[in-house]
């Protein structure tokens, strides 16, 4: 599977909303959580930016999941 990096980026941040919605989490909380500001979270979750894997990698610790979940296309 071919995937172009805009939609790559877009799905992964679709992907962390709906863990974050899952789990019952405000933006505000899941960003403290992951050591972020929350309006860097955000544009990670619209897919406007193409974040580090390490705030990624944060990002899964603050949801108590695998990475790897966030990255099911």
């Amino acid at each position: 599977m071919n995937v172009e990096k805009e939609e790559f980026i877009r799905k992964l941040g679709l992907n962390i909303r709906d863990e974050r919605e899952k789990k019952g989490l405000s933006l505000e909380a899941l960003a403290f959580k992951a050591g972020i500001d929350y309006s860097q979270l955000s544009r990670i979750e619209n897919g406007k930016i193409n974040t580090s894997v390490f705030s990624i990698y944060n990002i899964a610790l603050g949801l108590e999941i695998p990475i790897t979940q966030l990255f099911l296309l």
